[in-house]
């Protein structure tokens, strides 16, 4: 047990009002008020402030830095974006005060996560910022972190499943890349923007499976799928709820859920720009890393949107001057037998470099035919579909910023729609999933007029010299529209043979310093998915994907840098004060 503090005499204290006495690491406040003697940790749980200069009236002690009000007995505040502070136990010996420097409130991993909780519900960025830190040097799984932001955002959010959740899920993704602090960042940064997506959306009610009796046969999963795939087919958003909880409730699998929801949204090319199996391939993603048992709100969060989504071949760029919607469907009707026929081992003579060069091209109809034949030759499903989004990543490589800057939107649509395709076809192979490749390729093919003119691929200079320090990267994007020397920067560094675990971390962090909006989380996570998958093979096309997709990365970070970074601040501060810095003295 701690020794006992001596704070001095009773009758000393009352004439000082407060005094301040060291804890240990900390600093206690003592305050006598109507005769009792009170010691609470001498930092405001908020922000730092010394509390000893606070106002104590009517048992409730003001911090005057932001005016935090605490109950001088408990601790405990009266204002929901302040934290409890720590109180102390006093013991009062003849005419000494003496404090016990063990506070009886004590953070527990408990509270850290209903703090966190509580800072989702009322959208508290610092409060989640204190909860993350709190959480992750305690030591807790940062997928438990996240299962907490998954939980809230999927019953909390009439509209179902957003941009947040998706922010979160893909920081999660990337977390074995980052350094700690980055990892903070990232959960952190996911957390809010489910808070911010969820505040004033009310409350998720799900309506309940049908009646499952016991006769129910193999045969329910093809009919439960058909009823579902109508239910999406006619925007019935409510009877597609009961029908896929049906499922659940009957223990179907993820693969079978995944083929039964990803074959609705398929019915319809590039649905909503890619968005929404997108959406659906993060939602099964999260499920992997938080367990089953979140199937029911988080599968059934991706269904309210279904009513107002876009099917791009209702569009006009679709159908002319060229019109891409009937030899689609053409190709179509053949892949369910290209795909039971196919030979089990690819053909080595396939050019993948000449295909990823003709997906790029401006010929649509030859593309279609090409990579029909190359799903004849044996190359797999999800082989091709890497493929289009290296083309994609390759869009945006040669972005040119003499176009239009919303449309570097336009190209990442498409490449996260193509890696969302790569990811999901990994997971379970069906012809009818298999249609979304044909859809992201056409994309390609639609966006072909950012290229032109097409953006230089940089030249390494000076191989010789020694890799340069990634700090650099970061300095060069604290100015705006640094595309170009950014990625010129980076085809050094990597010429150099510097250290890409240190680059990748380092593009994290310029990722992660600003307010981005979306579509940078999404094209970070899915260069870092697509880079990690041809990173396992040595090849020259590995090697020059691997390229692409770090300058595509580069690049598009480079273009939506610097902004005002509010919310790396809030996070700053957050740390500092677990550090126990002092944020109120003068720099």
């Amino acid at each position: 047990m701690s020794e006992l503090i001596y704070a001095g005499s009773l009758q000393a204290l009352e004439d000082e009002g407060a005094k301040v006495i060291k804890g240990g690491s900390h600093a206690i406040a003592v305050f006598v008020h109507e005769k009792q003697v009170f010691a609470v940790d001498n930092r405001c749980p908020h922000m730092g402030f010394p509390l000893h200069t606070g106002s104590l009236c009517d048992g409730i002690l003001t911090c005057h830095w932001h005016h935090a009000r605490f109950d001088i007995k408990s601790g405990g505040t009266l204002d929901p974006w302040a934290d409890d502070v720590p109180t102390y136990p006093v013991e009062i010996k003849e005419d000494g005060v003496w404090v016990h420097p063990v506070p009886y409130n004590k953070v527990t991993i408990e509270k850290l996560r209903q703090r966190l909780r509580e800072g989702l519900e009322q959208n508290l960025s610092l409060v989640i910022a204190k909860s993350v830190v709190g959480l992750m040097e305690a030591g807790f799984p940062a997928t438990e972190i996240a299962k907490v932001g998954v939980s809230f955002g999927t019953s909390h959010n009439q509209s179902g499943w957003g941009s947040g959740l998706t922010i979160l899920t893909a920081m999660t993704n990337v977390l074995p890349i980052l350094d700690k602090t980055g990892q903070i960042l990232a959960l952190f940064q996911g957390l809010v923007h489910v808070a911010r997506e969820c505040s004033g959306m009310g409350t998720h009610f799900l309506l309940g499976s049908l009646p499952v009796s016991e006769d129910r046969n193999a045969q329910s999963l093809e009919q439960l799928s058909e009823w579902y795939r109508h239910c999406v087919e006619v925007r019935d958003s409510q009877g597609a709820e009961r029908v896929l909880l049906t499922s659940i409730e009957l223990g179907f699998s993820n693969e079978q859920l995944a083929d039964m929801m990803m074959t609705a949204i398929t019915d319809h090319f590039y649905v909503n720009t890619g968005h929404s199996l997108d959406f659906h391939n993060k939602a099964f993603e999260i499920l992997e890393q938080i367990g089953s048992e979140y199937r029911p709100y988080v599968l059934t969060s991706l269904l309210p949107g279904i009513g107002n989504v876009s099917r791009s071949e209702e569009s006009h760029s679709w159908q002319s001057p060229v019109n891409l919607v009937n030899p689609l469907m053409e190709a179509f009707k053949e892949l369910p037998d290209i795909l039971a026929n196919a030979p089990s081992q690819g053909d080595t003579d396939v050019d993948e470099a000449a295909l990823v060069e003709q997906i790029l091209s401006d010929n649509a109809i030859k593309t279609v035919k090409m990579m029909l034949d190359t799903l004849k030759n044996g190359v797999s499903p999800v082989r091709l579909a890497q493929l289009v989004a290296l083309a994609a990543a390759e869009r945006i490589s040669r972005f040119h910023v003499q176009n239009d800057f919303s449309d570097w939107i336009t190209v990442l649509h498409t490449f996260t729609h193509a890696h969302a395709v790569h990811e999901s076809l990994r997971r379970s192979t069906t012809p009818e999933l298999t249609r979304a490749v044909f859809h992201g390729a056409m994309s390609v093919y639609l966006d072909r007029f950012l290229n032109l003119p097409s953006a230089r691929r940089p030249e390494p200079k000076n191989i010789e010299a020694e890799p340069q320090n990634p700090a650099e990267l970061l300095e060069l994007m604290n100015k705006q529209q640094q595309v170009a020397e950014s990625a010129r920067w980076v085809v050094n560094y990597l010429a150099r043979g510097g250290d890409k675990s240190e680059l990748f971390n380092t593009l994290g962090h310029a990722l992660l310093r600003e307010d981005a909006e979306f579509h940078s989380f999404q094209m970070f996570e899915a260069a870092m998915v697509e880079h990690d998958h041809w990173q396992l093979e040595d090849s020259e096309l590995a090697r020059h994907a691997q390229e692409t997709l770090t300058l595509a990365v580069t690049r598009y970070l480079a273009g939506h840098a610097p902004t005002a970074r509010e919310m790396p601040h809030t996070a700053r501060i957050a740390i500092r004060l677990h550090r126990g810095e002092k944020l109120f003295e003068d720099e």
